[in-house]
């Protein structure tokens, strides 16, 4: 199993850097569409709002990808240039051992594996805000499968 694991982490690594070249258009309109439905029940509860008429960039710095992430009338919107007022950067790695749960959160930043830059108190609400989402918002098919990547990423 452990082979397994290694092997579809070092797929992950070759096919990852390949989205990059995906045109934008298909990745804001992915990743609007993903957001905004996984992410449905606390955006609806208002918990996003620290993000309405302010930027979030999040840098996978080791896939050359960063996106913009606001909060609009129509829910989270992706932006390819923005004004940030905060940015969070740091590997693919990194941010699948944060959404999996895998790792502390506050230990990946305390080790500068993620960086916060900007206005550190909207990072660090957002930081909180990560952490504080109910994996029962995602769905169960996605949940699953985003923990048991983070564990085998965790376990090498």
């Amino acid at each position: 199993m452990l082979n397994r694991k290694a092997w579809l982490l070092k797929g992950a690594d070759r096919l990852l850097p390949l989205v990059r070249r995906v045109p934008f258009a298909v990745q804001r309109l992915t990743l609007q569409q993903a957001l905004n439905r996984c992410l449905a029940e606390p955006l609806r509860d208002g918990e996003f709002e620290v993000l309405r008429g302010r930027w979030l960039c999040l840098q996978i710095a080791d896939l050359g990808l960063s996106w913009y992430v606001t909060l609009g009338r129509e829910g989270l919107q992706i932006g390819r240039q923005a004004q940030a007022h905060v940015s969070i950067s740091g590997n693919w790695r990194e941010f699948l051992l944060l959404a999996s749960r895998q790792e502390d959160p506050d230990t990946l930043f305390f080790r500068r594996r993620l960086v916060i830059q900007g206005d550190t108190e909207l990072g660090l609400a957002l930081k909180n805000l990560i952490d504080s989402l109910d994996p029962d918002v995602l769905p169960v098919w996605l949940w699953r499968n985003l923990e048991r990547a983070g564990k085998g990423l965790a376990v090498q």
